[in-house]
């Protein structure tokens, strides 16, 4: 039976109204071989953006608005990977804001098209330097005419991960009735796993909480970072994490695909935490463990990897 989350809106004002409150999925299937080990999806993908993104990213427009940062003459500006662009663009198109955003040319195609659909002005950089290359030139656009933008700074900024601390951690407490015992979240801006992670720490300090990033500085998880070899975000607490695991784009990849074919269409960094979540369930028993699934598969769909394996 779908449990009703308190607070959600049956009549939204406007699409940003509808961010947060997703629903947490049980990943049975999944489940096979472990020892009392429970495995739950949150399912960002539902938000109005299609990712976990669209939190962090009101969060930093409406607190630009309450601070005065942000004003009807400015254009909102930040390097992206794609999906924390595409809930500026959503946002920005919703509430009268231009938006501009620096974003690495290899982005896959579907990503750049609802980009342009939102009215976005769109920067490529280099594809070899990845979201680094975007913040380079973000902060090169910046300085050059600071007076014309608001530069939300995602990599820098704490209403990022204040988002996550004051919605994404409570509504998975509320959803697993406080039993959750492990928290899996990958690691781009580190904003979904630092903010969750601290609230998480407030409510119950024995919930171990699993950071995700990819095993190579060369690999396809796209909005994952490695972060020994990328620029570290500001807001990146490396102490946090009880464990840090490396996850191979292979692997992603496999589990992303499986996930499909059960009926669950998500993207890559998904199939990644996945994929982090059961190396952890197979060391452990009696568990509760909750796994971001930060956005769908929709924007992956001209991948090759869809047809190996």
């Amino acid at each position: 039976m779908p449990v009703a989350i308190p607070g959600l809106p049956r009549v939204a004002g406007s699409v940003v109204d509808l961010i947060g409150n997703t629903p947490l999925i049980r990943l049975g299937p999944f489940e096979a071989g472990l020892r009392n080990v429970e495995l739950y999806a949150k399912a960002e993908w539902t938000n109005p953006g299609g990712s976990v993104k669209d939190r962090a990213a009101v969060r930093m427009i409406l607190d630009g608005e309450r601070s005065g940062a942000l004003t009807r003459d400015k254009v909102i500006l930040d390097a992206t990977s794609g999906n924390t662009g595409i809930a500026y663009a959503m946002i920005g198109a919703a509430r009268g804001y231009r938006v501009r955003l620096c974003v690495p040319s290899n982005v896959t195609p579907e990503r750049k098209k609802i980009l342009t659909a939102f009215g976005a002005d769109i920067v490529y950089t280099d594809p070899m330097q990845g979201s680094d290359g975007a913040i380079l030139k973000v902060r090169e656009i910046y300085a050059s005419d600071q007076g014309k933008y608001f530069y939300p700074d995602q990599y820098n900024n704490p209403a990022n991960w204040r988002a996550h601390y004051d919605t994404t951690a409570p509504e998975i407490i509320e959803q697993t009735g406080g039993r959750i015992t492990h928290f899996v979240a990958g690691l781009g801006t580190s904003g979904t796993f630092v903010g969750a992670g601290r609230k998480f720490r407030e409510f119950n300090p024995s919930i171990k909480l699993i950071s995700i990033q990819p095993d190579s500085p060369l690999h396809g998880l796209e909005g994952l970072k490695h972060m020994e070899t990328a620029i570290v975000p500001g807001i990146y607490d490396a102490a946090l994490a009880d464990e840090n695991l490396g996850v191979s784009t292979e692997d992603a990849f496999d589990l992303t695909r499986r996930l499909a074919r059960g009926g669950m269409f998500v993207g890559i960094s998904s199939g990644a935490n996945l994929a982090g979540a059961l190396n952890v369930a197979r060391r452990t028993s009696d568990a509760v463990i909750v796994i971001i699934f930060p956005d769908g598969g929709e924007k992956y769909l001209s991948e090759r990897f869809w047809d190996e394996g």
